[in-house]
């Protein structure tokens, strides 16, 4: 279900691209945008992981490296009978992380900086199986895809501000004003559509990982609290990747109300009734 998915989304940006080509340059530009959007969908399938990485200024690391958090993933990975996957660390003060990669060989858990400085070792084996969680569901490619093609959306809506049709007399200022608002809408729906009811079940499965709910939802509850108050400088179409929203603290009123993540206290309350009574 989640490949049938990944064609749906890569037809629609290809649909996309072709309608600006024909839009902005006739039949002509339609022909070109097809070829772009071809290479594109090339750069996506095969580039995601890397580029989402960069989103983070992340970097791999090995066992010489970051020893502890290695074992700790590679723990975690044997409980969940997965292979094992990159490590990376990303130089955030903002406690978060993100799996990505498109299959469970070619995965990364990725924590930032802060999350190993300001949570404790159980909550940190919470966040880690949360992630293993998404890789063992094989949700990685879906929502690697779908991060890296909102960045490809965003980015040509602005575009569409410097190029406002096919020439002057015929350009409708109207229609590059609705690209410019409704295509990082488009963007930030389709990864709300993808995302949301994930993170529950990365939740749950995350849990059974580590055969205890409760540090899981401690540490959501402290991450949750420090987005709001430790900025994260990351670019809008990688934040529904990471465990909580990263730019909660940054966020207006418009960019919350169409978060990808469900709430903290809905997501801890799921957990909780995973205890035995």
């Amino acid at each position: 279900m989640n490949n049938v998915k990944v064609f749906t989304l890569m037809a629609a940006l290809t649909g996309l691209l072709a309608a600006l080509g024909s839009y902005f340059g006739g039949q002509s530009g339609m022909v070109t945008m097809l070829i772009v959007s071809a290479l594109m969908n090339f750069v996506m399938y095969f580039a995601s992981t890397k580029m989402v990485l960069r989103m983070y200024r992340a970097q791999v690391v090995d066992a010489s490296q970051a020893p502890a958090l290695y074992a700790m993933v590679d723990r975690l990975r044997q409980r969940a009978g997965l292979p094992m996957p990159l490590v990376a660390i990303a130089p955030h003060e903002q406690p978060n992380a993100f799996a990505t990669g498109r299959s469970p060989e070619k995965s990364v858990v990725c924590v930032t900086a802060g999350l190993m400085k300001l949570i404790g070792n159980d909550e940190l084996e919470g966040v880690i199986a949360h992630e293993l969680a998404h890789i063992k569901n094989r949700d990685m490619l879906l929502q690697t895809i779908a991060a890296t093609m909102a960045g490809a959306i965003s980015n040509l809506a602005y575009m569409a501000m410097f190029f406002g049709g096919r020439d002057d007399e015929n350009s409708n200022p109207l229609a590059t004003i609705i690209m410019i608002v409704v295509a990082p809408l488009a963007a930030m729906m389709i990864q709300f559509a993808i995302s949301r009811q994930r993170e529950f079940k990365a939740d749950a499965v995350g849990a059974q990982i580590t055969g205890r709910p409760m540090p899981l939802a401690s540490a959501l509850q402290k991450l949750d609290a420090y987005s709001r108050r430790i900025p994260m400088h990351v670019a809008p179409a990688a934040a529904p990747l990471a465990q909580v929203n990263p730019l909660a603290a940054t966020g207006s009123g418009f960019t919350r109300l169409f978060s990808t993540h469900p709430s903290t206290d809905e997501r801890v309350a799921r957990l909780r009734a995973l205890v035995p009574a």
